[in-house]
């Protein structure tokens, strides 16, 4: 058995244990999103790991704590409500079949995702007026992006600015610990990297929205027009963490070459929005080794 044979192996034998949605623990694992549960744990690291003055800083109890509820939590809250305002435009949803799942209510469901939220209310006592707001903001576009009054994502436009709630976290943590917020550059860099990220993420839906009668970014600037938008979100967020520190700038810069590459190879966007995982990891991880190296060496 070659290399590649034993990897799919693997990786099939790792599927097959994991929860089914079957159970009700299985279904919120699904419900939760798994694959982008680093989407908003991930920044919770890269904002500790540059705001942190030791090794034990980095690894203290408020650190450890904001990193778990953004893992979990902050996932089942977060697609939780999106799952219970989309149910019905989720039914066609091709997407919500094999790697999502649709939601099938139920008082228990209802009941974790709410307590996922209150379990924020936690670190109220040990945030910084500062933090906290940055804590208040994340939960306001959080719920708001998919609920009443607001529902930002039938907004367009709103609907991709709302989605730089993936970087507040990181907000929440550099501030938890360095006791100011993080440079400005740094911040409207990731706002803008999860604005593209998001618009990006949208494509596939674009049919399954338009024939719902909703209306986003993705579906009023059509198929090409949204590669050109997240391509120049992305370049533009490039330029900003290069004035942070060349480092990430360079690596912000492969989002747009990514884009640039999808559309001239024609790949299926289906196909290419599930590779976003992988390379968002990479490159958070990429971050989070600088800091650790210049909190180490520097």
């Amino acid at each position: 058995m070659n290399v590649v044979e034993r990897l799919r192996r693997q990786v099939g034998e790792l599927g097959g244990r994991l929860p089914s949605e079957s159970s009700l623990s299985g279904y919120l694992f699904w419900l939760s999103r798994p694959r982008f549960w680093f989407y908003l744990a991930g920044p919770v690291v890269v904002g500790t790991v540059y705001a942190a003055d030791s090794i034990a800083e980095l690894f203290s109890p408020l650190s450890v704590a904001l990193f778990a509820f953004f893992l979990v939590p902050a996932n089942v809250l977060l697609y939780g409500v999106n799952d219970v305002f989309d149910a019905g435009i989720d039914a066609e949803n091709p997407k919500k079949e094999g790697r999502e799942v649709r939601y099938r209510g139920g008082r228990a469901v209802a009941g974790v995702v709410l307590a996922s939220g209150l379990a924020g209310l936690a670190f109220v006592p040990f945030l910084s007026i500062p933090a906290l707001l940055a804590f208040g903001g994340f939960y306001l576009l959080a719920i708001e992006y998919s609920a009443p009054p607001l529902r930002l994502k039938t907004t367009p436009l709103l609907d991709s600015l709302s989605n730089g709630l993936y970087v507040l976290p990181a907000v929440v943590a550099y501030t938890a610990l360095a006791g100011e917020y993080p440079p400005v550059a740094a911040v409207l860099g990731g706002w803008l990297w999860a604005m593209g990220m998001h618009t990006f993420s949208a494509i596939p839906d674009i049919e399954p929205d338009f024939e719902a009668g909703i209306e986003t970014t993705a579906t009023v600037l059509g198929e090409r027009w949204t590669y050109v938008y997240c391509g120049a979100c992305w370049l533009v967020a490039a330029l900003a963490f290069l004035l942070v520190h060349p480092f990430f700038g360079a690596l912000l810069l492969e989002y747009p070459l990514i884009v640039f590459g999808v559309v001239v190879s024609d790949t299926d966007v289906e196909r290419a929005y599930w590779w976003y995982p992988a390379i968002n990891t990479l490159v958070g991880t990429a971050m989070s080794l600088g800091g650790f190296w210049v909190l180490v060496y520097g």
